[in-house]
């Protein structure tokens, strides 16, 4: 393969082999960059794709967790987030989708919204326009990208989930508020999870509760910034009584998804508590919510989807402030280069890890 070409690792079907596709690097249009991807991860949103527990487009590209180096530039290039010049060989990462920054849902504050998006490790291929995600030895970045350059003390292991993980937990904490002397109950800790743990320490929440069904995982948390765990078996009678002595629940970050934590992560709030939902991506049955209850306890609901591009310049700033503070290089297990594809996906959804991590090139 030769400097203008790239490989990519085509989605075609449900739990079927992916396919190795060698396609010429694309020619460029003015705010368009190319990236020499140099380390991505497989995010749990990619294994419910690929095993289909969600609806994904194929043949596509998966993969959004990733970084690398600026390879080609446009013409008219575009510049970074705050403005910067880009430079070949600059070590960046990106907003998970391109958008219209001048359009109507980026005037309302969602740009995450907008009718024109283009998200990175969703698109389907149309034609020779392969290069849309992660899996592959180059990104194609559109124009209407956020672009950031990643510190140089940060690690790939630590700075590859920095676009979906760390920035949609930045966008939940932007919705609760200020934390300072707030409890907060994180509810899942798998890798938003545990990011939210470790961001809320950060924003200087008082006391941090974190629940799941897994021990290991809770247990692990407690190296990110959580102070107490609860299986999740336990009743709401039972984690109220725990949390008493504390102030009770003042936050709950909820990444699990499921009905039935929400509706118990409700249940523990304090009065004027609010819940942020960022786990909730998948079908599942309609919650069980009692309206009166959440009217006079004057409970606050708020759902996220993605993040907005300041989130994003958020989580880089956290990442580059705590990463010797907690390990978060330790949540990626394991490293397969990029032909064993297949095998990597096997041993991510098998093995319970956090993250595994690719090397394209």
């Amino acid at each position: 393969m030769d400097k203008n070409q790239a490989l990519a690792m085509v989605f075609n079907e449900v739990d079927k082999p992916f396919q190795a596709l060698q396609v010429n690097l694309p020619e460029l249009s003015s705010g368009e960059v190319i990236v020499e991807i140099t380390y991505s991860t497989i995010c749990t949103s990619d294994l419910h794709s690929y095993y289909g527990r969600r609806c994904a487009h194929a043949p596509s590209v998966l993969g959004h967790e990733m970084i690398g180096k600026v390879i080609h530039l446009a013409q008219e290039p575009p510049k970074d987030f705050y403005g910067k010049q880009l430079e070949l060989g600059d070590l960046i990462t990106w907003s998970v989708y391109a958008h219209d920054h001048e359009g109507e849902m980026a005037a309302k504050g969602i740009p995450q919204k907008s009718a024109d998006l283009f998200k990175y490790g969703h698109e389907k291929i149309q034609e020779e326009d392969v290069l849309s995600g992660g899996f592959a030895t180059h990104c194609h970045l559109r124009k209407g990208t956020d672009i950031f350059k990643i510190p140089t003390s940060i690690s790939p292991k630590e700075a590859a989930p920095l676009n979906c993980t760390h920035a949609t937990i930045a966008g939940g904490l932007r919705l609760a508020g200020d934390l300072t002397g707030k409890n907060v109950l994180v509810i899942g800790a798998g890798m938003l999870g545990i990011s939210a743990c470790a961001m809320a320490s950060y924003e200087g929440a008082t006391t941090i509760f974190s629940m799941d069904l897994d021990p290991d995982r809770i247990a692990n948390s407690m190296k990110f910034g959580a102070n107490h765990g609860f299986e999740a078996s336990l009743s709401v009678a039972e984690i109220i009584e725990k949390v008493k002595i504390f102030g009770g629940i003042d936050v709950v970050i909820d990444t699990s998804g499921s009905a039935e934590a929400m509706e118990k992560g409700l249940a523990l709030l304090n009065i004027g508590g609010i819940s942020i939902w960022v786990g909730a991506v998948y079908s599942q049955r309609d919650l069980a919510i009692n309206a009166e209850s959440i009217v006079r306890r004057i409970i606050t609901i708020k759902g996220l989807h993605n993040y907005i591009p300041e989130d994003l310049a958020k989580a880089i700033k956290f990442l580059e402030a705590t990463h010797h503070t907690f390990p978060f290089e330790s949540l990626v297990a394991e490293d397969f280069p990029l032909p064993q594809l297949d095998q990597a996906f096997k041993t991510a959804n098998e093995s319970g890890n956090y993250r595994i991590g690719i090397t394209p090139n």
